[in-house]
């Protein structure tokens, strides 16, 4: 009997022709994801992926890396037995006693054609037998155990327990895109979600150094580290801002502030996209959550960038926002304070309802240009790999 761990999915399934080259990238991330945890072998069947595990593989580590691999719907612990179904009966006499369980389903699924029985021949006569074992009774809905019994070309896969994945596609299967991140709890989410929608996000953290402590860098430098885990490499753009502030301070009143902050912003952001050949934005910003979040307030920050920003969060509340940030282990990062560049200078009442007339005459004003190419050149990189420890 082999121990290996099946993977299943949803979206990369439904996307017809286009199927083998998502399967592709779902099967590489896992091989990236679980190196060195002792798998010995990742590789596709039909509607499924599998990991066989050696002996000493630590589970610990493959269950929770095989989790954080953005495609992955569920997976099973999964024992493998010769093409029969006594051993199938003789895996369940062990296997069933570590279950409690009043009913069952038993779901077979023949892809290896030439195995002689047919499923629903499999469904029942293991049921008839999990019945007379245990004195279980079948129930095909709502039933406590599902059994699950696949004919592959090599032997029979048997598993029962789910766990649950975060779904989504493949990363690296939709492009790549560059995310405004802070050091607070709604970017690193947003750019989180993009990764589970197949995106590889680079990130862009704007700060105030040496105006204020490092303590923004500090952080959004954890959270890439964080966020590494999902998607295995990131790089993370630290972008001076003080200069930028220090300009729009001097020639523009405190409510217009915070909205032009943003569009230069903005502005950066596309420039260092451009540079790396990208062709979308990320921020994490959430309709209505503070001043600067309004429909016109964003619709002002959106006609600074000549490509599109991407608001994965805009319909999100903030409970569930943070209950994310705790599930994917950025939260305890995000919520210590620090001195970051947007507290920096902010006025106490900023325009909930922004002029795009007043913003245009305000900038016009200010070496618009000029500002962004220094920013941009002033920028440090700073690169991550994925690490066993995190």
């Amino acid at each position: 009997m082999k121990r290996l761990v099946v993977v299943k999915f949803h979206e990369p399934a439904l996307k017809g022709k286009n199927r083998p080259m998502f399967l592709r990238r779902l099967a590489s991330n896992l091989r990236r994801a679980v190196k060195g945890t002792g798998v010995k072998r990742v590789w596709r069947q039909h509607l499924m992926i599998c990991l066989a595990l050696r002996d000493d593989a630590d589970w610990d580590a493959v269950r929770r890396r095989v989790g954080d691999c953005m495609g992955v719907a569920k997976f099973y612990l999964a024992s493998k037995v010769p093409p029969d179904l006594d051993a199938v009966k003789k895996l369940l006499l062990s296997e069933l006693p570590l279950h409690s369980f009043d009913t069952f389903r038993i779901t077979a699924h023949r892809s290896n054609k030439r195995f002689p029985i047919r499923s629903g021949e499999i469904n029942r006569e293991m049921g008839a037998y999990v019945e007379e074992l245990t004195g279980a009774r079948v129930r095909l809905n709502g039933a406590d155990l599902e059994i699950f019994i696949d004919v592959v070309s090599d032997g029979m896969l048997v598993y029962f327990d789910p766990i649950q994945g975060y779904g989504g596609m493949p990363v690296d299967s939709s492009g790549e895109t560059m995310a405004l991140m802070s050091g607070g709890i709604d970017s690193p989410v947003a750019a989180w979600q993009m990764m589970r929608r197949g995106s590889r996000v680079k990130l862009v953290h704007f700060h105030s150094h040496p105006l204020v402590d490092s303590s923004s860098i500090e952080k959004a430098t954890e959270l890439s580290e964080i966020l590494t885990r999902y998607q295995y490499d990131a790089e993370l753009f630290l972008a001076p801002f003080a200069g930028v502030q220090q300009r729009i301070i001097v020639d523009v009143p405190p409510p217009y502030r915070v909205l032009l902050y943003r569009r230069f912003m903005v502005r950066i952001a596309e420039a260092l996209a451009r540079q790396q050949g990208i062709a979308a934005l990320v921020t994490g910003e959430s309709l209505a959550q503070v001043a600067s979040q309004t429909l016109e307030n964003i619709a002002i920050v959106d006609s600074a960038a000549q490509m599109p920003i991407l608001r994965p969060l805009i319909g999100s509340n903030k409970n569930d926002i943070v209950d994310i940030a705790r599930q994917i282990g950025t939260f305890p990062v995000s919520i210590i304070p620090d001195q970051d560049c947007c507290s920096l200078f902010v006025p106490r009442h900023p325009v909930t309802k922004g002029s795009a007339k007043v913003v245009e005459r305000l900038e016009a004003s200010l070496p618009v240009n000029e500002l962004v190419e220094h920013a941009v050149e002033q920028v440090e990189t700073r690169r991550f790999a994925f690490s066993a420890s995190r």
